[in-house]
């Protein structure tokens, strides 16, 4: 097969195809990749949510219903029309230039591999050339990316929430980008080999700034290294902190979408940071529970040591101790139970999806 090239001297046909799944993604692939004719002419890259510590057989699935294969690229690997491209465990997949690059930096919304990331790189190396697209999974991986992909001339596909098994990641998408294309899954594959017919136009002008960010980004999700590459010049700092590794937060603003990186090259989106900070909330009142039964355990234990000793008045006084740190503990407990995790997607929550079209 020939090798795709980045250059945009000439006209090209839009040939990148990015797509973002999560949870519910593997059956929604499985059931687009059957679509797809043999002779399909682009080159289809996935991230597909997935546990960092498991191997993935995706790309076996998928190979084994789809007339395109389907693999985990090597590091460095040549872009090639036709094939199926799914990121491994734990590990970022990007474009650059005419290769697929396999990479662990730092992770975006918790992830690794990251929908952004793969989306990002692809708008920046080819521009209109990219069709992007998000399909059914919780909180908002993808809408950040997808955003670059509109943003740098490409298209823009959103599989329709009432469609999706997880509506939260479609619907996120809908709340921050206008997409060109909004369907449900059967309409897909047909609507990606039409698409991919089409001429893409030149490529948009935008400020130096906005390319400059892109590109540090990139850079970030290939080898980390956020602070030295400046990503705290590149929005407001702000007085949050990472709760992966506690470091100083940018607020970073694209279209209506805020998002924030840590100086070490962590990326949240305001759903994911929402709830990264009410798990490590719910993390600190259960340890402070765990401290406070330990403590009434312990009292409790003085207080017999010292009433087997015939000491009265010293038991009574470790016991109410203990009694006081059990009732500690039923307060923290209490909390924990009224601990809401927080994320974006209360506002989705709230709202009642009409049922699909028939």
């Amino acid at each position: 097969m020939a090798a795709l090239t980045s250059t945009t001297t000439k006209r090209h046909l839009r040939d990148i195809v990015v797509i973002g799944a999560s949870s519910g993604g593997v059956t929604a692939l499985l059931a687009l990749v059957r679509t797809l004719p043999a002779d399909f002419p682009a080159p289809v890259f996935i991230v597909q949510h997935v546990a960092p510590d498991s191997p993935s057989i995706l790309p076996q699935l998928l190979s084994s219903v789809s007339a395109l294969p389907a693999r985990h690229p090597q590091h460095g690997e040549t872009v090639a029309p036709g094939v199926i491209y799914v990121a491994p465990p734990d590990h970022h997949l990007l474009l650059e230039g005419n290769q697929v690059l396999v990479a662990r930096g730092p992770k975006e919304n918790r992830f690794r591999p990251s929908i952004d990331a793969l989306f990002r790189s692809a708008a920046y190396t080819f521009g209109p050339r990219v069709i992007g697209v998000v399909l059914t999974g919780y909180l908002d991986d993808g809408t950040s990316g997808l955003w670059s992909v509109q943003r740098m001339g490409g298209l823009t596909i959103v599989q329709d929430p009432r469609d999706a098994e997880q509506p939260a990641m479609p619907s996120n998408a809908l709340e921050f980008v206008a997409p060109d294309h909004l369907v449900p899954l059967a309409e897909l594959g047909g609507l990606l080999v039409r698409l991919t017919t089409e001429r893409a136009p030149a490529k948009p002008r935008l400020p130096a700034a906005q390319l400059d960010l892109l590109q540090i980004e990139l850079t970030i999700a290939k080898q980390g290294g956020g602070f030295e590459l400046g990503i705290i010049d590149k929005g407001l700092l702000t007085p949050f902190t990472c709760p992966d590794c506690h470091g100083a937060l940018t607020q970073l603003i694209e279209g209506k979408l805020i998002r924030y990186r840590c100086h070490t090259g962590h990326a949240y989106t305001v759903s994911s940071l929402l709830s990264e900070v009410t798990a490590s909330v719910e993390s600190l009142l259960y340890q402070s529970m765990r401290g406070l039964e330990e403590t009434k355990m312990l009292l409790d234990h003085l207080g017999q040591h010292f009433a087997n000793a015939r000491q009265p008045e010293v038991a009574a006084l470790f016991f109410r101790k203990a009694a006081e740190s059990g009732q500690q503990a039923r307060i923290v407990h209490h909390s924990i139970l009224q601990q809401e995790a927080l994320s974006g997607d209360l506002q989705f929550q709230k709202k009642k999806l009409p049922p699909p079209a028939a």
